[in-house]
């Protein structure tokens, strides 16, 4: 199985992120380390949410078929 492993970085305050809760907005525009777009379902996310929103450092791994396999703060 080929995996596709991106590396990026992102900074979304709490008010920016209750757009994806609302269901004002679905997929986080981010640009990896490479310089690709990604489009990320804003749901993945959820986990990572703090007061302050989501800020950090990821690595997501997808599927040869574009299924996301993980996600993960680094």
């Amino acid at each position: 199985m080929y995996i596709m492993i991106f590396y990026f970085s992102i900074n979304v305050n709490y008010q920016e992120f209750e757009r994806y809760y609302q269901g004002h907005a679905d997929k986080v525009e981010v640009r990896d380390n490479e310089g690709r777009i990604l489009w990320i379902h804003g749901r993945h996310f959820r986990p990572f949410l703090t007061r302050t929103g989501v800020q950090g450092q990821f690595k997501m791994e997808l599927s040869q078929s574009g299924e996301l396999l993980s996600l993960f703060k680094i």
